[in-house]
């Protein structure tokens, strides 16, 4: 990886981050500041076709604020790439989601897709999906900015 490559990335995340913080800056709601920022990631980010979030309800992931297509509205713990994160705790990448044993299609148009789970003090609040109609679409330099994102908001809500 070229060091101007790396700074490119570094550029786009603390951006894409300094938009969300002052975004959310002085709203301590998470409805709001998930609707907000929603749509910041689906504006600012190229070849995504969903940014949004689900919530965890007992053990089922339910769909919050989102932007795109009408989406699943509940999903199970462990089903799927967005259960799968929820479960696992851990950010889930996959280049292609019709190689994703246990798949939920949602939008038959998205061929990758990044979930990033979100706890915080050891609780699963739920996990930030973004889906992609580009296969591969999603890099570990797009992890790092959206983890980093999820962060954000994880402490701006009460």
């Amino acid at each position: 990886m070229s060091m101007e490559h790396d700074e490119d990335a570094w550029r786009r995340e603390q951006g894409l981050a300094a938009q969300a913080r002052a975004l959310l800056s002085g709203q301590r709601d998470r409805i709001a500041n998930a609707a907000n920022l929603s749509a910041l990631l689906f504006m600012s980010l190229e070849d995504v076709n969903w940014a949004g979030f689900y919530f965890l309800r007992g053990d089922t992931l339910l769909v919050g604020p989102f932007q795109g297509k009408p989406a699943c509205v509940s999903i199970p713990l462990g089903q799927g790439v967005c259960g799968t994160a929820a479960q696992t705790r851990k950010t889930q990448r996959v280049d292609d989601v019709n190689r994703f044993d246990g798949h939920i299609a949602c939008d038959a148009d998205s061929r990758s897709e990044i979930v990033v789970p979100l706890v915080r003090e050891g609780e699963l609040l739920g996990v930030l999906d973004i889906d992609s109609p580009e296969p591969n679409r999603f890099s570990a330099e797009d992890q790092a900015i959206l983890e980093r994102v999820a962060q954000i908001w994880l402490e701006s809500i009460d």
